[in-house]
């Protein structure tokens, strides 16, 4: 089995019970990084000929072999065959089957440690952008949301416990900018992925006069990781940062989630959902269980474990590449995963969302209003803490009544009566262009 790796030398031979574990589930999420290896060989190629290290020739024949292996794995017909250890051997292994010698010299100026490290950036820079993109098709759901519901009231509640009057305006609109905020944290993880390690070698970069500048500028990357030793000490790291962005995404998820499975409950009842996006009970024909929801969650509550488990996987590594750094494709790319598919359910539910009308209408959101009292009492010239007294002790009698129909009177920005989703979606376009590189 050693003989057919592209690193092998004739004295190896490696135990097959090593290798099956040092590959472990390497080679499934190695897949995933295939577009991205060649594409980075693409660039590496080009520099090798532009700095005289592989010929004109040379480079015509490995650029259409390479370009024919990403229309492969873009068409989904590429797979690491068993005998072939990763990604990287795979795509080298048939590039030189098919263009001969040419194909050997591609590793010239590299190493696996640097080829996986720009891999994984390359993966990673996509993954955020179109996570992003996830995000702000939920983000406009709920600013539309928003806005539908605006003038529909529900109650706040604060400890669990009926507080003051809110609306479903202001709810969506609350997790609308909550994703906001996440946005900024995940732009700031796109800035660490945007930054080209190629070109560091093992970590101590390389004797041959490489140009880094040029396969920056032909990865699109906004700059380098400069220093050969960092570029290597940014794997890991990297994959932390970008997990902390996702579980930040998978905190608003997992709160909102929980918000409707208590909203879907039938002592609160404030909204519903068609049949076929709700589960029944086995043996309880009454049951519309809210599964989704509940399944949200819980991805979500997992994904926000992502970070610290990095943590613990990268925590006490002295600089310097390491085997460890393996396992941070298994840790980090199926969160990737599930929150992509966590935020596509949670815009399906919410395009389906019914609301319930004249909730407030049931005798127990009574109190709900004594604010609003208070307050109406200090407009007419009474101090707070007098009109506090006066309210409170009208509840204690049971003589407390407020009708609520005759208007509230929310007006300061973020209330019930100016949303200001405009300025929201203000600011989800500025956070947005932090994308653009």
């Amino acid at each position: 089995m050693s003989g057919n790796k592209i690193w092998s030398k004739a004295a190896t031979n490696t135990s097959a019970r090593v290798e099956t574990f040092t590959v472990g589930r390497d080679k499934e999420f190695d897949v995933l990084l295939a577009e991205y290896d060649v594409l980075g060989s693409l660039a590496h190629t080009k520099m090798l000929a532009s700095v005289g290290l592989l010929s004109e020739e040379d480079l015509e024949k490995v650029q259409k072999g390479l370009h024919e292996i990403l229309d492969e794995i873009r068409g989904g017909q590429f797979g690491i065959e068993p005998e072939i250890e990763d990604v990287h051997s795979q795509v080298e292994f048939l590039l030189t089957q098919r263009v001969g010698e040419a194909g050997k010299k591609i590793h010239s100026g590299r190493s696996r440690n640097d080829q996986v490290a720009v891999d994984i950036k390359l993966y990673l820079r996509a993954q955020v952008l179109a996570i992003k993109e996830e995000v702000k098709q939920l983000f406009d759901l709920l600013i539309g949301l928003s806005e539908q519901y605006k003038d529909k009231l529900l109650p706040g509640y604060t400890h669990l416990q009926i507080a003051m009057p809110s609306s479903f305006g202001l709810w969506f609109g609350a997790y609308a900018e909550s994703l906001i905020d996440d946005l900024e944290v995940l732009a700031a993880a796109y800035q660490v992925a945007d930054k080209n390690p190629l070109g560091s070698g093992a970590g101590y970069g390389s004797s041959f006069p490489l140009n880094r500048t040029m396969t920056t500028e032909l990865l699109h990357f906004r700059t380098l990781n400069y220093n050969s030793v960092y570029a290597q000490m940014s794997r890991g790291k990297t994959e932390k940062i970008v997990a902390m962005g996702l579980a930040t995404i998978a905190a608003t998820l997992s709160r909102l989630a929980m918000d409707c499975c208590l909203y879907i409950n039938q002592n609160f009842g404030f909204i519903s959902f068609p049949p076929e996006l709700t589960t029944g009970s086995s043996i309880m024909p009454h049951k519309k269980n809210p599964d989704v929801f509940e399944l949200i969650r819980a991805k979500c509550n997992r994904i926000q474990s992502t970070p610290n488990e990095l943590t613990l996987l990268i925590n006490n590594l002295p600089s310097g590449y390491h085997r460890d750094l393996q396992l941070t494709k298994e840790i980090l790319f199926p969160g990737i995963e599930e929150l992509t598919g966590c935020l596509q359910m949670t815009r399906l539910m919410l395009s389906h969302i019914e609301i319930k009308d004249n909730i407030l209408e049931d005798a127990k959101y009574k109190y709900l209003f004594s604010v609003e009292a208070v307050n109406e009492l200090v407009n007419k010239g009474i101090s707070f803490r007098e009109a506090y007294k006066e309210i409170g002790n009208q509840i204690d009698r049971g003589e407390f009544n407020f009708d609520y129909r005759r208007g509230l009177h929310h007006t300061h920005e973020g209330s019930i009566g100016n949303l200001c989703n405009d300025h929201i979606v203000a600011e989800m376009e500025k956070v947005l262009a932090k994308y653009n590189t």
